[in-house]
C-alpha cells in the first residue's frame, strides 16, 4: 500500500484505518495574552494525550496495519517516542517488536518501552547510531523496519493530526510544528497543502530542516540540545523534504532556554507537563521568533509528554 500518495486523500484513508486504535486528542483555545503573546488566539492540539504519550502512535499503527508484518515482527530505531509508539502498537496487534534507542533517551521513555514489552537495546549516543543498529538487525532477522519519519505510512499517519485539528477548530491561520526528522511536519503540511500556513520550529542545536531548506536538499546537521531525544536526527527525511519545500512557510530556530521556558509556561497556564520536544512549538512564540499578527489564530501542536518531570 506504499503507492498511496502523501496528500489529503491518502491521509483521509489512513485516518479511517487507524481511527479505532488512536485517540482523537482534545484542543484548548486560549487568549494569547495568557502567555504574553498579545492579541493572537492560541489553539493547542494536545497530542501528548495520545496513546504512548505522543503523536507517534498514529504513524506506528499506520505502518503495522498497512504493511505485511513477518513472523520476525518489527524493528524500530528511536530517541524514545517512536519506539514507544511502535511497541504499543505491536502489543495491541500481537506483534513482536525490537527497539533500538541511543543513550540520550530519557529514563521516562526507557521505562515506558519496557512496560510495553519491547525487546529494548540501548546503543550509541544519538538517533543515527540506533538507526544503524536497527538496520543491521532488520537484515539479519527479517524483521520489518518501521522508520520514524522517512516512510510513506509514517507520514500519512502523522498527517491525521492536521485532519483532526482542522475539524475541531473553526479557523486556523497558522500551525506551529516541532521538527525532528520531519514526519510530523511533513504529514501536517501535506494535509494543509497551502491552505493553512505551516511553520517549523527546531532547536538551535538540531537545525535539520532549517539547514535542508537553505541547502535545497537534506543535509547533515548537529544533533544536540535539550530535546535531543526527540528533535535531533542527523537530517530530515528525503520523503518529506519535497513536501516541506512546497508547503512549509519556513523553519524557526529556538534556544534550549526558550524551550525550557515554554515547558514552564504550559504548566503554569494550562497545567500541561510537556517534554522539551512537545513544548518547542510554543517556544517560537514566547521567544518572539514567531510574531503573530493581531487577531491571528495560531495552532500549536503539543506533540509529546514523555517526561519524568518539568523543572518549575
Amino acid at each position: 500500500m506504499s503507492e498511496i500518495a502523501i496528500d489529503r486523500k491518502g491521509i483521509d484513508a489512513v485516518h479511517d484505518l487507524i481511527r479505532p486504535y488512536v485517540r482523537w486528542t482534545p484542543v484548548i483555545e486560549t487568549d494569547g495574552a495568557d502567555f504574553g503573546i498579545g492579541s493572537a488566539t492560541l489553539i493547542f492540539k494536545l497530542e501528548l494525550l495520545q496513546h504512548s504519550g505522543s503523536f507517534k502512535a498514529r504513524g506506528a499503527f499506520a505502518n503495522l496495519l498497512m504493511r505485511t508484518v513477518p513472523q520476525a515482527g518489527v524493528v524500530a530505531a528511536s530517541g524514545g517516542n517512536h519506539g514507544a509508539a511502535v511497541a504499543y502498537a505491536a502489543t495491541k496487534l500481537g506483534v513482536a517488536a525490537k527497539v533500538f534507542v541511543p543513550s540520550v533517551a530519557s529514563p521516562a521513555k526507557l521505562m515506558m518501552l519496557r512496560e510495553y514489552g519491547a525487546d529494548l537495546e540501548v546503543t550509541g549516543e544519538r538517533y543515527a547510531d540506533a538507526l544503524a543498529a536497527s538496520e543491521i538487525w532488520a537484515a539479519r532477522s527479517g524483521a520489518l523496519p518501521v522508520h520514524a519519519f522517512n516512510q510513506v505510512e509514517t507520514l500519512l499517519g502523522q498527517g491525521t493530526v492536521a485532519l483532526e485539528f482542522e475539524s475541531q477548530v473553526a479557523k486556523l491561520d497558522t500551525i506551529l510544528v516541532a521538527v525532528g526528522g520531519g514526519g510530523l511536519i511533513g504529514g501536517v503540511a501535506a494535509w494543509c497543502a497551502g491552505k493553512v500556513k505551516v511553520v517549523g520550529v527546531e532547536p538551535e542545536a538540531a537545525p535539520t530542516l532549517y539547514r535542508a531548506l537553505a541547502a535545497g536538499e537534506p543535509v547533515d546537521a548537529p544533533a544536540g540540545g535539550i530535546a535531543a531525544d526527540s528533535l535531533a536526527p542527523r537530517r530530515v527525511g528525503a520523503m518529506m523534504f519535497p513536501i516541506a519545500q512546497r508547503y512549509v512557510d519556513r523553519s524557526i530556530l529556538v534556544t534550549d532556554d526558550s524551550i525550557h521556558q515554554a515547558q514552564k509556561a504550559l504548566w503554569r497556564v494550562l497545567r500541561i507537563a510537556a517534554e522539551p520536544g512537545g513544548a518547542a512549538a510554543l517556544a517560537a512564540l514566547l521567544s518572539k521568533r514567531y510574531r503573530p499578527e493581531s487577531g491571528e489564530r495560531v495552532g500549536v501542536l503539543v506533540c509529546g509528554g514523555n517526561t519524568a518531570k518539568v523543572d518549575l
